[in-house]
């Protein structure tokens, strides 16, 4: 099982990062944190890396109820949404499968609201 949904789009970096932030909106995600990861690498280590940008999505309503269900969810929240340069003029955007992240928990309750999640992040990657 892959632990990511995946799709390459030719877009500018930028522009890519508002298609994605949009299209997450649209299936009521916020992005509660942006890592520019490009930029982190460079201050902390002085080295030169392509641009990659995390965005750390959380749809609330669905964060809420798994935080009923699973009080330590919140180690594996937000879910993230990774956008990196491609190379050629593309960017590829891949985002986390909850359904397998939660494989090493053991609540019905909790895998109930992963595939759902997993449905709604799997639509915003095959919407772009």
């Amino acid at each position: 099982m892959s632990y990511h949904f995946s799709k390459t789009l030719a877009l500018p970096f930028d522009e890519a990062i508002e298609v994605v932030t949009a299209a997450l909106a649209e299936k009521g995600f916020g992005v509660l944190t942006t890592i520019d990861v490009k930029a982190t690498l460079k201050k902390k280590l002085d080295a030169d890396f392509r641009p990659y940008t995390i965005l750390g999505s959380c749809n609330p309503t669905f964060a809420h109820k798994a935080l009923l269900s699973e009080d330590k969810i919140g180690t594996m929240l937000p879910c993230n949404v990774v956008v990196q340069d491609a190379g050629g003029g593309n960017v590829e955007v891949s985002a986390v499968d909850p359904m397998a992240s939660m494989q090493a928990i053991d609540n019905p309750d909790l895998g109930a609201i992963a595939s759902e999640v997993q449905g709604l992040l799997k639509g915003v990657i095959e919407g772009l």
